[in-house]
């Protein structure tokens, strides 16, 4: 599997996506599983797409409860003045998360390896035509318009097949077409009575910028106001980036939460596992998207890395407990990088996320 794309070239999805969904074959995750004698790794388990022509009777005959697709773009967090390099998490991530070891605590059979989406081609065509910086805002902004409607429409078909979509980033911008596309996707299915699911976020942001067109600190403004949101609580709010009309309008709005990571560990109103009981309590009516944003964990590579924040055994924590607690419609893990734009670096973020992903199938199996 190239970094890039897969080996060969899929069949032409039924999705009008121009070729930018990349299905994979099991010999492309084979590619990446380092077979070893005596062990079973995980990409030796793990169910993909047998009929890349027809995804929706695909998805409807696998017997696999989650599928697993990646995001690799960084076009919504530039949009949002950030720094490049959320494209470069999705490769590191299958590296290691294709070689955990199959056994008793993991099996894989229950998860569907789907493939990835390649802007890449949009990202050429701003970088290669842009004139200023201005211009290249805009462009980001309206490129990942783009990106909501084709990231909706297979949200859509897997929630539709009833299973629950877990998604590598990529920036936050993509909470919005994975809200959209989940609320119509679990109500088609019959398992919710409205097209509207709540979220709990674990980030040092809100992202609920205001609507000035789409990018990463804007996504959960964008899904509440089409109607797709119902409820939303952020956990480990960060105080000192908290934009003042966002604070107002986070207090005016009943239907949303948080508490902040001052709350939690600097003053200890609250204990880590409390905040997250009161998250998941808080949106427990119906089904609720379960994302963490990588900049809200300290010391992770991100387009807002902080010094201060949620340990890696408290992210390992929050998604477990949140997919056992909640009704989880999806899990987003975002902003993450193994290389930005500045060039800083670190090759573990693909192992971390690997971590969390497997947490989430333990905690919702468990």
């Amino acid at each position: 599997m190239e970094n890039t794309a897969t080996k060969g070239q899929p069949a032409e999805p039924k999705t009008g996506s121009k070729r930018r969904l990349k299905i994979y074959t099991k010999q492309d995750v084979l590619s990446l599983t380092k077979i070893r004698r005596f062990e079973t790794k995980l990409g030796e388990r793990l169910q993909v797409i047998h009929d890349a022509g027809d995804i929706e009777r695909s998805l409807a005959a696998s017997t696999a409860k989650y599928v697993v697709f990646g995001i690799p773009e960084d076009l919504g967090a530039k949009g949002n003045y950030g720094i490049g390099g959320t494209d470069t998490l999705w490769i590191p991530f299958l590296q290691s998360f294709l070689n955990i070891q199959s056994n008793d605590f993991l099996d894989g059979e229950e998860i569907l390896l789907f493939g990835h989406f390649d802007f890449g081609d949009i990202q050429y065509l701003i970088d290669t035509t842009a004139k200023n910086e201005e211009e290249r805002i805009e462009a980001y902004r309206h490129a990942v318009n783009t990106i909501d409607e084709e990231v909706e429409h297979l949200v859509k078909q897997i929630t539709e097949a009833k299973k629950i979509p877990i998604v590598i980033g990529g920036g936050h911008n993509n909470t919005y077409p994975l809200i959209k596309g989940a609320a119509k996707g679990w109500h088609k299915a019959g398992v919710i009575p409205l097209a509207q699911i709540n979220c709990i976020n674990l980030d040092a942001h809100a992202d609920y910028r205001p609507m000035e067109g789409r990018h990463s600190g804007n996504a959960f403004r964008y899904a509440e106001e089409d109607g797709y949101l119902q409820k939303y609580c952020i956990v480990g709010l960060h105080e000192n980036y908290i934009p003042q009309n966002i604070w107002i309008d986070i207090v005016n709005n009943p239907f949303i939460d948080c508490i902040t990571f001052e709350d939690i560990f600097v003053h200890e109103k609250r204990s880590f596992t409390q905040a997250v009981a009161h998250a998941t309590g808080f949106t427990e009516d119906t089904l609720t998207g379960i994302d963490i944003d990588l900049d809200g964990i300290q010391n992770t590579l991100s387009s807002a890395m902080t010094p201060v924040g949620f340990s890696p055994v408290h992210a390992r924590q929050y998604v477990s407990f949140a997919a056992a607690d909640a009704k989880p419609a999806y899990l987003h893990i975002c902003e993450g990088a193994t290389r930005l734009a500045d060039g800083r670096t670190d090759a573990t973020s693909g192992k971390l996320i690997s971590y969390l992903v497997s947490d989430f199938v333990k905690g919702k199996n468990a």
